[in-house]
C-alpha cells in the first residue's frame, strides 16, 4: 500500500502548540503526536525542526511537516521557501506541507521547483491551499496530494465558511488525492469532510490545542481567572 492510500479516509493530527505556550516542547509534542497514534489516527501533522524530529524518533505513523517561518514584505509562512524545504527533510518527515498559493515566495522559487526538490529526496509533496485555482496549479506541478489548509486565510478568501466543504467538492471533481483541513472542531465535521469527498481529514486545534481548549471552557464558566 502506498502512503497515500494509508491515510485514504483517515483522521490527520496537528500536534502543535502556540509559541510560548507550556505545551511548546519536543518532549511534549512527541507525546501528543504517541497520543494520537494509539488513538487511531493515521497521520500527524508537525511544525518546527526540533518537534518534527522528536516526532519522526517517537511513532511509526506517517509524518507530514513543515516549518512556519515569516518573512518581512511577504504573505506566504507554511515552508514558504527551499531553504525551509530542506530542513523539513533533514528532519525526517515523509510528505512536505508547504503554501502553494499563488502569493509571492520570499525567495522566488516556482511552484514547479519546489516540489521538483521535494520529490528529489523522495519525500511527497502536499499543497496547502486557499482556492481551487491553487490546487489545479500545484497538482499541474506534481504534487502529491493538495489541502484545504489556506481557505479562509487568505485576502481573497476571507470569510469562507470553514471547514471548506464546497472547496472540498469542487477538488474531487478532479484526479488527485484531497484533505480537508482548517475549522474541523468535531467528529461530526470530519464525517462531514469525508462524506463531501475528501481522502483525509486534519483536525489540529479542537484536539491537542489544549491552551485554546482551556479558554474555550473558562469562557463558559461564572469564574474566568
Amino acid at each position: 500500500m502506498s502512503l497515500l492510500e494509508s491515510l485514504r479516509g483517515g483522521l490527520i493530527v496537528s500536534v502543535q502548540a502556540w509559541r510560548g505556550s507550556a505545551l511548546d516542547d519536543p518532549h511534549v509534542i512527541a507525546a501528543m503526536a504517541r497520543a494520537a497514534q494509539e488513538g487511531g489516527a493515521v497521520a500527524v501533522r508537525v511544525a518546527g525542526s526540533d518537534d518534527l524530529r522528536a516526532v519522526r524518533a517517537s511513532v511509526a505513523l506517517p509524518v507530514i511537516g513543515l516549518i512556519k517561518r515569516e518573512y518581512a514584505g511577504f504573505e506566504p509562512y507554511i515552508t514558504p521557501t527551499l531553504e525551509e524545504v530542506r530542513s523539513v527533510i533533514a528532519s525526517g518527515a515523509d510528505i512536505v506541507a508547504f503554501d502553494a498559493t499563488r502569493r509571492r515566495r520570499p525567495d522566488g522559487v516556482k511552484l514547479l521547483d519546489m516540489i521538483g526538490a521535494i520529490h528529489a529526496a523522495g519525500r511527497l509533496a502536499l499543497a496547502d491551499c486557499a482556492t481551487s485555482a491553487d490546487a489545479l496549479a500545484a497538482r499541474s506541478a506534481g504534487a502529491d496530494a493538495v489541502a484545504t489548509t489556506l481557505c479562509g486565510y487568505t485576502a481573497d478568501t476571507t470569510g469562507v465558511p470553514l471547514p471548506a466543504l464546497d472547496l472540498v467538492r469542487e477538488l474531487v471533481r478532479h484526479e488527485g488525492f484531497t484533505i480537508c483541513e482548517g475549522g474541523i472542531r468535531s467528529p461530526e465535521q470530519v464525517r462531514a469532510a469525508l462524506d463531501a469527498g475528501a481522502h483525509a481529514a486534519v483536525v489540529g486545534t479542537a484536539i491537542t490545542n489544549v491552551d485554546w481548549l482551556v479558554r474555550e471552557f473558562a469562557g463558559a464558566s461564572d469564574k474566568v481567572s
